[in-house]
């Protein structure tokens, strides 16, 4: 399994690079950043600072979107930071979030995220593509090499990862509801001829190493809020009573509203609806032997990336413990996949 560490690009923005220098000595593959550019600083500036000061650590956005950037100055911003350091990054991307909602904008349909994917994916692998009516291609890209994975909550928005990801990204460590959504996307993917087991599979969720339960809870409750937006959304279109499972559902009932300018910190107001017991089943709490446990049935299931985000006190222990203790024994620990 490999592992990502999940930042967000508050300034100061060295604060930002030394966390992913920490990151790679730790022995994670990937620094993934929040993308919102208002919210924060800009990620991809940031990103060619971490890949001049790192070695193999591989970086993108979790998770970029198709309308708050130029699909082709996105790829072009692949391919040179690909040409600068090597094939060091990657593209999340999904319909859109915080990046589109606090400008009192809306995430995009999915046949706008379909298209996005496609054009980003071609010109970003040195490769032309039809867009807009005209043939283009980066006549200074060569060798560029990037992955798309897809960021997807829906039953349909998982049929379009399983068809045309590379990856698949779900932003939540529940069990039962990640082990729905890989199915859901393995079947899409054979349905149109592919091999599922060619779609890499990414859990992201807060991870926090203690033993003060009250306390990691609280810090890491703002997670339950930020997936709460996607399955508000979900809800409204399918209804509570969909093949969604009830476990993704039933906590939103008290939500009742939501700060953007909040998103993603920890002590977040809005919050404050997510029970303890949906806190525990979506983020990894607790020793190194309480997370390497999740960590291993989650891997039973197919997941091939754990992302763990870092909003909260105790991000330099906990990347310490995992690259110390949690990454060497899933490293150790080998599962046939289905």
């Amino acid at each position: 399994m490999d592992f990502g560490a999940v930042l967000q690009t508050n300034p100061p923005s060295a604060r930002t690079v030394q966390l992913a220098k920490l990151a790679e000595a730790h022995g994670f593959s990937h620094v993934w950043t929040f993308d919102s550019h208002l919210l924060w600083q800009e990620p991809y500036v940031i990103y060619s600072q971490i890949l001049a000061e790192t070695r193999k650590v591989i970086v993108g956005p979790m998770v970029t979107n198709p309308a708050t950037r130029d699909w082709t100055v996105t790829a072009s911003t692949y391919a040179t930071l690909n040409e600068m350091y090597g094939n060091r990054t990657i593209c999340g991307i999904g319909r859109g979030d915080s990046a589109v909602r606090v400008t009192n904008g809306a995430p995009t349909t999915l046949k706008t995220l379909r298209e996005s994917i496609h054009v980003i994916r071609e010109l970003a692998n040195s490769r032309s593509v039809e867009y807009n009516g005209a043939t283009l291609q980066f006549p200074w890209s060569t060798g560029s090499s990037l992955d798309v994975w897809v960021a997807a909550y829906g039953p349909l928005a998982l049929k379009l990862a399983g068809e045309v990801g590379d990856g698949f990204i779900l932003q939540m460590a529940d069990l039962d509801v990640a082990e729905w959504m890989i199915r859901t996307v393995r079947d899409a993917a054979a349905n149109v001829g592919r091999d599922p087991l060619s779609v890499k599979f990414c859990v992201a969720a807060p991870m926090y190493i203690g033993d003060d339960w009250a306390h990691m809870r609280d810090q890491c409750r703002w997670f339950g809020g930020m997936v709460g937006n996607h399955v508000a959304d979900i809800v409204t279109k399918y209804g509570a009573n969909s093949e969604v499972p009830v476990a993704l559902t039933d906590y939103i009932k008290g939500r009742e509203g939501y700060d953007y300018n909040e998103h993603g910190r920890a002590g977040n107001t809005h919050a404050d609806f997510v029970p303890d017991e949906i806190v525990d089943r979506f983020c990894l709490l607790g020793t190194a032997d309480e997370h390497i446990e999740k960590l291993k049935a989650l891997q039973a299931i197919g997941v091939d990336q754990f992302a763990g985000y870092l909003q909260h006190d105790n991000k330099e222990e906990t990347m310490r413990v995992y690259g110390e203790t949690v990454i060497p024994a899933l490293a150790d620990h080998i599962v046939a996949k289905a």
